[in-house]
């Protein structure tokens, strides 16, 4: 078969690759926005929350490396990375559906435990289903579209992040439908949240994999991408962490302190912003006026997600202009300063403009480390190792979560909005380690 190259392809083909993206985000957004609303609600005290929210890291650091080695390993009629896809929105879907039907167990086991038990298959799943996703773009794209194959996907997941987030808002305020619960239950405007995001997160999935194609072995082969380590176990990656480009080490600098951000951003948010923005007792966890500052929470996290959206289109110029390291520095203090602003508002509307900062920081988050890391991995070995960098992902949110809640309680004095501020001064450590990464093409 004759040599040849990746052709480059059209903005609907990336979009196309894409979709799946917005399902998942979609999803993650109803988890962000609402997991620690529900979790409260079924008795979880604010200091605890951080322990239940490491069921997501804790999977991801687990599944994405497994799925990443097998993803690459694997060619059927489906294809090499569509059959995790399918597999993942199935069982993610399934997980949202339940999820806020967890109190319905209280009488057998206590909803929290059930809560959290159902969070971690959630967030397994969406692992399932997200990190092949990440290893189609460099699969498909030739590196000259790496940045633009990064941003479509960005756009695509500050849509579903949008929708995610608001749908609550907008079954309870402008559909009418309840947004009152009493202690231990969850509104109905949550509950439908969580049905239609199980029903976009499959529609979604299966788009893409209806209208992408991936590259066959042979086809790969002809390209020149040989397809090494074919005799190696699964315990070979602990070879591959070892052997992990320098790239890639430097960046794990900047993961640490933009996830460690993130994780106490959706955490801590619902918390910080009813009972310090909205001034509500420290205790109240289901009154009215704590669903609507839960509500608001989900708003201001979709205006971020949106944001992230617009901004993702203009990623590609920027970098080009100032380079991709500069860009996400640039990125990442509009972050810090936003979350930071939080502490100084006393107006919900004003969060707003917090969350212009913020968004400008996720949008860079989800597209410029892999834009700079994509050229240092070996193209026969992009699955296990874009499992391998959520390493650095998922440990600053369990090391957040670990520490997070007793400094909430103990060090903070019960008073969640010093985790934000703390969050903000994060995101700007960030922005100063990037400027050491040497970049590889």
């Amino acid at each position: 078969m004759k040599t040849f190259t990746k052709p480059r392809l059209s903005i609907g083909q990336i979009f196309n690759m894409s979709v799946g993206f917005l399902g998942i985000q979609f999803g993650f957004a109803l988890q962000n926005g609402n997991a620690s609303r529900v979790l409260q609600n079924f008795g979880a005290d604010v200091e605890q929350l951080s322990w239940f929210w490491l069921a997501a890291p804790l999977t991801g650091m687990i599944i994405q490396p497994i799925i990443g080695f097998y993803s690459d390993r694997t060619w059927n009629g489906l294809g090499r990375r569509k059959p995790f896809f399918l597999t993942g929105a199935i069982l993610a879907a399934t997980a949202l559906f339940f999820f806020p039907h967890a109190g319905a167990l209280a009488n057998f086991i206590p909803p929290m435990i059930v809560g959290a038990g159902i969070l971690m298959m959630m967030d397994a799943s969406f692992n399932v289903a997200m990190e092949p996703f990440r290893a189609l773009v460099a699969d498909n794209l030739p590196e000259e579209q790496n940045t633009l194959g990064f941003s479509i996907q960005t756009f695509l997941i500050g849509i579903g992040a949008v929708v995610g987030s608001w749908l609550p808002y907008m079954f309870g305020n402008w559909f009418g439908i309840s947004k009152d619960a009493t202690e231990g239950q969850i509104p109905d405007n949550v509950l439908y949240s969580f049905y239609v995001g199980a029903a976009v997160f499959i529609t979604a999935i299966v788009w893409t994999i209806a209208t992408t194609k991936e590259y066959s072995p042979a086809e790969r082969e002809a390209m020149g991408f040989e397809e090494e380590g074919k005799q190696d176990s699964i315990w070979s990656v602990f070879r591959y962490i070892k052997e992990m480009p320098f790239t890639m080490r430097q960046l794990g600098v900047v993961q640490f302190f933009s996830w460690f951000a993130l994780f106490s951003m959706w955490v801590f948010s619902t918390p910080a912003i009813a009972h310090h923005v909205y001034g509500l007792p420290m205790d109240d966890h289901s009154s009215p006026e704590f669903q609507n500052a839960a509500n608001w929470v989900g708003i201001i996290f979709g205006v971020y997600s949106a944001v992230s959206a617009v901004y993702a289109i203009f990623l590609p110029r920027i970098a080009k202009a100032i380079g991709n390291k500069a860009t996400h520095a640039v990125s990442l203090i509009a972050g810090g300063l936003g979350l930071i602003s939080i502490y100084f508002i006393s107006d919900p509307q004003m969060l707003i403009l917090s969350m212009v900062g913020v968004g400008m920081a996720w949008a860079s988050i989800l597209a410029m480390p892999y834009a700079i890391l994509a050229g240092s991995i070996p193209m026969s070995k992009m699955g296990v190792y874009m499992g391998i960098f959520n390493f650095f992902i998922t440990l600053p949110q369990i090391v957040s979560g670990i520490i997070g809640g007793s400094l909430v309680k103990h060090v903070y004095g019960g008073n969640a909005i010093f985790a934000i501020v703390v969050a903000g001064f994060f995101f700007i450590a960030g922005s100063i380690s990037v400027l050491w990464i040497k970049e590889k093409a």
